[in-house]
């Protein structure tokens, strides 16, 4: 179970990962350091969580926050003031840690507007596959069959089906002599970390929306997981570990790892053993294949870069659409509070920045100020 999980878990989302970094300013060398170190990062924080904890504590990415890359402009200060939004967004994360009034205040923001937060930042990602079949449709097509057959008979084979599919895709429209090159730096030059730019607009406009949906997102799903299925659950431990973890890789412009549900669901299930205190074997096991593909990283950067423009943001907008329905049905999900999520979804959608700062900023404060307005003098 561990080895499906890593599976699933990398095969569903690397593809987000690439075109967040490559939409931040990463150039190839950096995207692949970048996904490199994320891989490396979420498999030591999987096999250190699990052996710390005895629980199938599993970590992944914060694949809604590498989409929100995806959908945002480049800083002015490229991929190094990205690489500083990472940072601080770690250090969020780490105080979080240590002072749980935070993380009550995430969690105090309404569920549906957290949730209309999340699919804005998922729906112009997600707008990729229908545009790509536009342009490029002998290349999607197959690949979106692929997902639509893997959907019907398990919806966790959808992505892996698809990954497989553009796989032989590539097979054909890709130089291989040129695939080959090597995309990874040596190992001096990967252990050598990128100098980060800190602005307050990276704070305000990245590393804040990028803090939220990692929290709103992934952080408490994953620990809810957990709980639901009896585990004991020390949030603010391994808020500290992760966010240790994601400060550790940050430099060198890899994205946050966080707390997964998805992936947490397969290991605490009898699939991954009949013994619930001995399912904390499966998280281990993933990490240890999370680190072996980190290893990959390079390779599968290189061959991404080959691809035709639009077909690695097919296969990423695929990978969100079961998230995107998940949290579109929760923000609408209270019919006397539709404005506050509507507003929140539409700003976080619409890419606009106002003062230099993302919409996925003001949709959560047009959101916050709307909900509380209509609770103090609620419509008849």
């Amino acid at each position: 179970m561990g080895l499906l999980a890593a599976f699933v878990g990398y095969a569903s989302s690397f593809a987000i990962v690439l075109s967040g970094l490559t939409a931040a300013g990463a150039s190839n060398q950096q995207a692949a350091v970048g996904l490199f170190f994320a891989t490396l990062g979420m498999g030591v924080c999987s096999v250190w969580l699990a052996l710390a904890t005895r629980t199938p504590a599993a970590v992944a990415w914060s694949t809604p926050g590498a989409a929100f890359l995806a959908s945002t402009q480049v800083l002015p200060g490229g991929f190094a003031e990205a690489s500083g939004a990472f940072i601080l967004c770690a250090g969020l994360i780490i105080v979080t840690g240590f002072v749980p009034v935070l993380s009550r205040l995430v969690a105090a923001i309404p569920k549906q507007v957290a949730s209309a937060l999340l699919a804005g930042v998922l729906l112009n990602l997600c707008f990729a596959p229908a545009l790509s079949l536009g342009t490029i449709p002998m290349l999607v097509l197959p690949i979106m069959v692929c997902w639509l057959l893997g959907l019907i008979w398990n919806k966790l084979a959808a992505m892996p089906f698809a990954v497989i599919a553009f796989i032989i895709v590539l097979l054909f429209v890709v130089d291989a002599e040129s695939a080959a090159t090597e995309v990874l730096p040596s190992g001096v030059q990967m252990l050598s970390p990128l100098t980060p730019l800190f602005t307050f607009q990276a704070l305000i406009s990245i590393s804040l929306p990028l803090y939220l949906v990692t929290m709103a997102g992934q952080n408490i799903p994953g620990f809810t997981l957990l709980e639901l299925n009896e585990y004991s659950v020390d949030r603010p431990a391994l808020m500290k570990r992760t966010g240790l973890v994601s400060l550790f890789i940050a430099p060198f412009g890899a994205i946050t790892v966080n707390m997964s549900a998805i992936t947490a669901a397969m290991m605490c299930g009898d699939d991954a053993g009949r013994d619930p205190s001995k399912r904390y074997w499966a998280a281990a096991t993933s990490g240890v294949v999370y680190i072996a593909l980190a290893f990959a990283s390079g390779t599968i950067t290189q061959v991404a870069s080959q691809a035709p423009a639009g077909l690695i943001t097919a296969v990423a907008g695929l990978a969100l659409i079961p998230a995107l329905v998940a949290s579109i049905s929760t923000a609408f999900s209270k019919s006397q509070q539709l404005e506050a999520p509507a507003l929140t979804f539409l700003i976080a959608a619409s890419g606009m920045t106002l003062f230099g700062i993302s919409g996925a900023f003001w949709g959560v404060v047009a959101g916050v100020i709307i909900w509380s307005l209509k609770r103090i003098r609620p419509q008849s």
